[in-house]
């Protein structure tokens, strides 16, 4: 079934509590492999997770082998571009959406997520060729807003979301609640920007240590999260994205799953 690049929070992300697999950890991720993760989220509760293209150690193998798991268990499945969807020079990337609809496809994802990249105000005039490619993907595409000023700030996004809709391709977005401090933006200021298209939630708390922002669980964070959070829209599935470390790693993660999911129930 094609899905829309506009298509609603319903149609392009069922699952209500999503686990990244980039919360345990790259070197963990990468010894044990997604699937292994993926399994456990299940057994924890989770209703879907998002792989990690940059965590892919084989793709060819682990993407099918991801794909039966959510196939047999039910569970829904987003895919992560770590590639952006414009150059640095400002042209659009097609062949990195190639390779990040070619994986949601192998993953069985209705869902692709990337961040902007290097768009430009010049980079316009390719927007009606991402709309002629996305009219025939397997996946509906969300824009996050990432760690950087070109694509991770409230001006760079605006600019680019206004300019998506002149092209007459409202997109929606991946709203991460903690990223906006990396780039020195306030997460409320942001959330009023942006609540009306956000269609998926990256839940992590932040705290500053001496030399960066740290990513932390939601009730650690120092960031204003809960007015953030009650500005998301109430049926936008929300993804826990922030350590989950510990002797017994199933009960930490049943744990933040069950919380994230009594905290979305209690603001339906």
């Amino acid at each position: 079934m094609t899905i829309s690049s506009s298509a609603s929070s319903s149609e392009s992300c069922p699952a209500r509590i999503i686990v990244s697999l980039s919360s345990f950890g790259a070197a963990e991720v990468r010894r044990h492999g997604q699937r292994w993760f993926a399994d456990l989220c299940r057994q924890a509760g989770a209703d879907g997770v998002e792989v990690r293209g940059e965590l892919l150690m084989q793709p060819q193998r682990e993407l099918p082998e991801l794909a039966a798991l959510l196939r047999d268990t039910g569970m829904s499945g987003v895919y992560s571009s770590p590639e952006g969807l414009w150059d640095e020079a400002g042209a659009l990337d097609g062949a990195a959406l190639d390779r990040g609809m070619a994986a949601a496809r192998a993953l069985g994802a209705r869902v692709l997520k990337m961040s902007i990249g290097g768009f430009k105000p010049a980079s316009g005039a390719t927007l009606m060729d991402l709309k002629a490619r996305l009219d025939a993907a397997p996946a509906a595409l969300l824009i996050e807003n990432d760690q950087t000023v070109a694509a991770g700030s409230i001006s760079a996004l605006k600019r680019f979301f206004a300019a998506a809709e002149s092209a007459g391709l409202p997109l929606g977005m991946t709203f991460d609640m903690g990223n906006w401090h990396w780039v020195g933006e306030s997460s409320l200021r942001a959330a009023e920007c942006f609540a009306a298209r956000v269609r998926y939630v990256h839940c992590k708390g932040v705290q500053r240590r001496p030399e960066r922002w740290v990513a932390v669980g939601l009730a650690d964070s120092a960031a204003p999260w809960r007015a953030v959070f009650e500005a998301m829209p109430a049926d936008a599935p929300c993804a826990i994205e922030y350590p989950l470390q510990g002797d017994d790693l199933l009960a930490v993660t049943r744990a933040a799953v069950g919380q994230l999911r009594q905290l979305r129930s209690s603001l339906q």
